[in-house]
């Protein structure tokens, strides 16, 4: 299964939108005060489109080939924070067309900090939690 999702992240970095290219040169290289971004980055068993291992955050990008999978998006979004990251969204329209917008959120994201995951029943958390 992890060489599957090693391939096929792989695969989407070949193919990005032009929302997901356009925000990826403003986040790669550290360019965010310093901040290490992944794109098409694998947690668990979902790859997201971008990443921010130290911050525990998510940059999810949302086109409208996404409409009608708001309930898919809110239960993967459920899963991510249960692992310890927060997870931001944003239209492909607002990153073409306020990019500055959009980096200023992930600014204010990547300042404050991550809340605690909710607990699992019996205490334990999922395999895969960040411990903050």
């Amino acid at each position: 299964m992890k060489r599957i999702n090693v391939d096929r992240a792989r695969s989407l970095r070949t193919k990005q939108t032009d929302a997901e290219q356009h925000l990826w040169r403003r986040l790669r290289n550290r360019q965010p005060q310093g901040w290490k971004f992944r794109r098409q980055h694998e947690i668990d068993r979902y790859i997201v489109d971008f990443a921010c291992p130290d911050a525990a955050l998510v940059v999810e990008l949302d086109g409208s080939q996404r409409d009608g999978q708001m309930a898919y998006d809110e239960v993967r979004t459920r899963k991510l924070e249960n692992l310890g990251y927060r997870v931001l969204r944003f239209w492909d329209n607002d990153v073409l067309t306020d990019i500055e917008g959009v980096l200023e959120a992930i600014l204010e994201a990547l300042a404050s900090p991550a809340p605690h995951p909710d607990p699992l029943p019996g205490g334990e958390r999922e395999q895969g939690s960040r411990e903050t």
